[in-house]
């Protein structure tokens, strides 16, 4: 085992001089002597930098009592986590210590230099097996499963193993700890490998056992009617959710969580306040999963690192988060990641950065921000596994510009990289328009859920609409013609009768492609339409009755009588101003 001695501390950074041989991102513990009646602490650590014999570490615990002299044992493994059944409904740090077995172990108080496995070793799983010996088979090749939640979790070739094997072995069906071995596998040579249910993955390299990489075509419906129809995702595409503080960033990913067509979900909670995740992990678990109707917890997996938990760890939590989204992928399932908010995280770079005295690139985040950011939403996509399914890891990562600044550095770099961009307006959260997604500055590269025309066409209303809006604030309403006047009446109808959406509404929360498709053709119909009014008045009257009429209607049941009822009243109602 190598091992080394600290010369110097500078924050949650030490420099440690070794004699062997040691590689970047290795870990290793820096050991804490016991005095004063405390027991010795060995404080988890990640090589950043060598410089020929002497390494700088990044501590993930309070460096307080360290002090050059101290020793450091490396492990010769890189930063990891475990794979295997039990991993959803947890709760995790950012170096996957599952919080819930911290507290009940040591308290609800962290303490330094308490580490828990992540997979609980005394639980059982049913496996059943389905290779067979002497199948030929390859890292990520299907052993057999176990049921985890309303899936069938894989048990899979270890993706560390290189080359091609041979079954030469497999358990019974029977229920097995993730430590049991389960199948035998031999390599080329005849050397034989046992193989258990768990396997650990190296955080910072991606998992890439497939066939082949596809591009994402195909929709990731969220059941939000903004994001669906005008700025879609794509099933193992990107986006980003800048926005300014309290302009609902937040609400819209557990919005999303809760109703995105996924079968799992992860929420990465990177530097968010502490507050807002204690207020999460309170409701997630009373939510009601629409597809399931069970707990939404039961298809969730939580990665907590609050901006009152150690700093240099929140750097590895979007990258555990990203290697269990990947692991689940290679299960033919599609896994929508969550990372609220990449800002904090792009601070802990920044923080590591300056300690490390590395050149300063704007605001003083570190030269490489662009590439780090790149090679985070990089570890998306939609793939074709070895045995024909499909998979899929969709990233949506939260930015929080200082003062909702689009132009600072870290949502000008996530813009370059990422398939669709949903701007949050500060003007619009103050007004109350949920989801606060400006229509005017959003986009998307992706097709969306409705006819692509039709949605070009509502846009030009919306921009059109807004200009006769600035207008208007200078000229008045006086000074503006009366079809001009209609247009922007138009605008605000499908603002407020389409783009804003109650989240906690119980039918409204949520709205299908088909009925999005339905409600968007009849709002469509109703903007084409040629209408005539006297003055000003009457239409400013006509569209606030029409606007009121079609917010009842979109909090009817999809297909219900109510429903039916609710559309004839829109539709008589434009017959009744039509020239």
């Amino acid at each position: 085992m190598t091992t080394g001695t600290i010369t110097g501390v500078n924050g949650n950074l030490i420099s440690v001089a070794f004699e062997g041989a040691v590689a970047l991102n290795e870990i290793g513990y820096a050991i804490l002597p016991a005095s004063g009646g405390a027991e010795e602490l060995r404080l988890m650590c990640e090589i950043v930098r060598i410089r020929g014999r002497v390494a700088d570490m990044q501590v993930f615990e309070d460096t307080a009592g360290l002090h050059a002299g101290c020793a450091v044992e490396f492990t010769g493994q890189l930063l990891s986590v475990e794979l295997g059944p039990g991993l959803l409904t947890q709760v995790f740090d950012g170096l996957q210590n599952p919080l819930p077995k911290l507290a009940e172990r040591f308290g609800f108080f962290l303490q330094r230099g308490k580490y828990v496995q992540a997979l609980p070793r005394d639980r059982k799983w049913t496996f059943t097996p389905v290779a067979m010996p002497g199948d030929a088979v390859r890292a990520g090749d299907t052993l057999g499963t176990v049921p985890e939640g309303i899936f069938k979790h894989r048990i899979m070739v270890p993706f560390a193993m290189q080359g091609r094997f041979t079954v030469k072995s497999v358990a019974a069906a029977g229920d097995y700890g993730v430590d049991d071995a389960i199948a035998v596998v031999a390599d080329e040579s005849g050397a034989e490998t046992k193989v258990t249910m768990v396997q650990r993955w190296p955080v910072k390299i991606p998992i890439s056992c497939f066939e082949e990489r596809l591009r994402p075509e195909k929709t990731m419906t969220t059941q939000i009617r903004t994001i669906d129809t005008f700025f879609p995702v794509g099933l193992g595409g990107t986006y980003c959710i800048p926005g300014p503080f309290g302009a609902g960033k937040t609400v819209l990913q557990q919005t999303t969580s809760r109703y995105a067509q996924v079968d799992v979900v992860i929420y990465a909670a990177c530097g968010e306040r502490a507050g807002e995740v204690v207020e999460m992990l309170r409701e997630f678990p009373e939510l009601e999963d629409p597809r399931t109707g069970r707990s939404l917890m039961d298809r969730t997996i939580i990665i907590c690192n609050t901006s009152s938990m150690p700093v240099a760890a929140r750097e590895a939590s979007v990258y555990t988060a990203a290697t269990l989204a990947a692991y689940y992928r290679q299960m033919g399932l599609d896994v929508l990641l969550l990372a609220d908010s990449t800002s904090r995280w792009a601070q802990a770079l920044r923080e590591l950065s300056g300690r490390l005295e590395e050149i300063p690139g704007e605001e003083a985040f570190p030269a490489y921000l662009e590439s780090v950011v790149a090679s985070f939403y990089e570890r998306a996509g939609r793939v074709r596994l070895r045995d024909g399914s499909f998979g899929s890891v969709t990233i949506g990562g939260a930015v929080s510009p200082a003062g909702g600044n689009f132009d600072e550095p870290v949502t000008q770099a996530t813009i370059k990289v990422v398939g669709a961009f949903h701007g949050l307006s500060r003007a619009r959260s103050d007004a109350r328009r949920y989801p606060a997604i400006d229509p005017l500055d959003s986009w998307s590269k992706y097709p969306g859920v409705c006819d692509p025309a039709l949605v070009a066409e509502a846009r030009s209303v919306l921009r059109r609409g807004n200009d006769v809006n600035q207008m208007m604030k200078v000229v008045g309403e006086e000074g503006t013609s009366l079809p001009d006047f209609v247009l922007y009446l138009k605008s605000e109808l499908i603002d407020a009768a389409y783009l804003q959406q109650n989240s906690f509404d119980a039918v409204d929360g949520a709205c299908n492609e088909e009925r999005q498709r339905h409600v968007f053709d009849v709002l469509c119909g109703i903007l084409r339409a040629n209408m005539s009014f006297a003055d000003r008045d009457a239409a400013r009257a006509f569209f606030q009755r029409l606007t009121q009429t079609m917010r009842d209607w979109n909090g009817t049941p999809w297909k219900s009588a109510a429903f039916d009822e609710g559309e004839k009243k829109v539709l008589d109602l434009v017959s009744s101003v039509r020239a």
